[in-house]
């Protein structure tokens, strides 16, 4: 049996990369639709409900619009958009966080994926909040890291113009109001009570990004050490197929001449998990490739658990 599978909105970067990490797939089937078509709702429909899945590759607004497309209970869908990622009607899709989320992603037909800043950083948080070793009213600092990729085609054109201004050969701190999209999922599913204090920078690199939290390890309940830290997330990840925590002390396996190499995870869907510093400060970094598992590689990821496939078919680690 093959199973359908529909990308809306597949001119997209997220789209252009499912197609990509899809392609050879025995088990699957495209359903494409004509080009001319690809905002008529009419032909839209059709395909939305020809699909076992639909991968939803679009601005918020259209993305619920499509949405309300779908009259086939059976049809999957998996948005890629911010639109739906704090409903509780939606399965969160990051299966790494605990059984109940990767059982609400078996059973769900409507799965929302991760943004690529707020997966890093819910991954660098979430265990350490649930064990208690940080409160869930504490308020967080998190800098992240990212390609310009990120930033969708419009963005990339400008990056790799060969005018381009000087002003994209160095990295341009943004959301600077601190309201950025992806906060109300980064502070709902890492289970604080806070949004945290959120810095995300682009750089002129195309891919791969890495989320930083910096811990002060003293004003933390019962003042845990460095090891403490290490030791939750690698109990909480271990088992994992695409989330590996970085041994401690290891230079070798961790760092490039003492440098986090926030490139390492590029063409895979993997999360790498690095906690560093000393017995009074922490960083906990988290690095992924952008498009990969901070988009459409967990897209895939989901696909294969809702539908029982091996969950990397497909996926590189």
């Amino acid at each position: 049996m093959k199973f359908k599978v529909f990308v809306d909105g597949s001119e997209g970067t997220t789209g252009l990369q499912i197609h990509e990490r899809l392609a050879g797939r025995w088990e699957l089937e495209l359903i494409t639709i004509d080009p001319a078509k690809r905002k008529d709702p009419v032909a839209k429909a059709a395909c939305l409900n020809e699909a076992d899945v639909a991968f939803l590759c679009l601005p918020d607004a259209a993305a619920r619009e499509s949405v309300a497309l779908v009259t086939d209970p059976n049809t999957v869908l998996i948005d890629a958009s911010t639109a739906h990622r704090t409903n509780p009607d939606w399965a969160y899709g990051l299966p790494e966080l605990g059984v109940e989320w990767r059982e609400r992603i078996i059973s769900s037909n409507r799965i929302a994926n991760i943004g690529c800043h707020a997966g890093s950083f819910i991954l660098a948080v979430q265990p350490l909040v649930k064990s208690g070793l940080i409160p869930a009213d504490q308020v967080l600092n998190c800098f992240s890291l990212t390609g310009y990729s990120g930033g969708g085609k419009k963005m990339i054109a400008q990056y790799e113009a060969a005018d381009r201004p000087e002003t994209l050969q160095s990295p341009r701190p943004y959301a600077l109001s601190l309201a950025h999209k992806h906060l109300p999922e980064m502070r709902q599913h890492a289970g604080l009570v806070h949004s945290p204090i959120f810095s995300p920078v682009v750089a002129p690199f195309r891919q791969g990004l890495s989320v930083t939290v910096p811990l002060a390890l003293p004003q933390l309940p019962g003042a845990p050490k460095l090891v403490d830290v290490h030791n939750v997330l690698a109990d909480a990840y271990a088992g994992q197929t695409f989330v590996k925590v970085l041994p401690r002390g290891d230079d070798a396996a961790n760092l490039d001449g003492g440098f986090f190499d926030l490139q390492a995870c590029n063409g895979t869907n993997r999360a790498d998990v690095l906690v560093t510093g000393h017995d009074e400060q922490a960083l906990v970094m988290v690095r992924v490739d952008n498009l990969g598992k901070g988009a459409s590689g967990s897209a895939i990821q989901n696909m294969n658990i809702r539908l029982g496939l091996p969950e990397d078919a497909g996926l590189k680690i």
